[in-house]
């Protein structure tokens, strides 16, 4: 039985309502930095990898995580969230300002439409988590994985057995998503039993240390 755990970050700015920034930059809140320390102390597993998407906000969630461990994280390409909309389209909007945008973007359900030269098709954010799914197989037993919330509904989504192509399948994967529960940080483990077949669960202890995390 091979193990890997998939973290969403922390709490972002942007989670937080903060104004548009470049999709690669947005750093965590200080709620979302205390999210990163209490996940350090709660997630015990002695990790084989550690590996982030390039985008700083998994970047400094993994920190405290790999601090604890003495080990450097690795970056995946792969493991990019979706970039929904062009920030450029959007700057100097706050998160309520911008949801009237990501509203249409997934009404529209066409997987080739690309909002802004800086913006993802659905169609490359799918060959994306593909491309993660090839390379699960190779991956050692207590990977970590600090990535994101649509991208791991995707995963999921996909590794339910579900295709992701067309526009009828883009409707149905984003009533998946949105209903369902990836708070941040968020904790599951995706287990592989003889390479044929994953089963994920939350892992409920994880998630309910994090909830509990004040507000200052």
């Amino acid at each position: 039985m091979k193990t890997i755990i998939f973290v969403r970050h922390g709490e972002s700015v942007s989670n937080a309502g903060g104004i548009t920034m470049a999709h690669d930059a947005i750093p965590l809140s200080p709620h979302g930095r205390m999210q990163a320390a209490t996940l350090s102390a709660v997630l015990s597993v002695s990790p084989s990898r550690t590996l982030v998407s390039p985008m700083v906000r998994t970047g400094q969630t993994a920190e405290p995580f790999c601090a604890r461990w003495g080990i450097q994280p690795e970056q995946c390409s792969a493991l990019a969230e979706f970039s929904v909309i062009d920030p450029v389209l959007i700057d100097g909007l706050s998160g309520e300002e911008r949801k009237p945008f990501v509203t249409a973007y997934w009404n529209a359900q066409d997987p080739k439409l690309r909002q802004g030269p800086m913006a993802d098709t659905f169609r490359e954010f799918n060959e994306r988590v593909s491309e993660f799914i090839r390379l699960m197989p190779d991956l050692p037993d207590r990977t970590v994985v600090f990535g994101h919330g649509i991208w791991f509904g995707l995963l999921h989504w996909r590794l339910l057995g579900y295709g992701a192509d067309s526009a009828s399948d883009m409707a149905r994967f984003r009533r998946f998503q949105q209903g369902l529960p990836m708070p941040n940080c968020a904790t599951f483990l995706l287990k592989n039993n003889e390479g044929v077949h994953w089963c994920i669960t939350a892992d409920e202890a994880i998630n309910k240390a994090i909830a509990a995390i004040p507000r200052i």
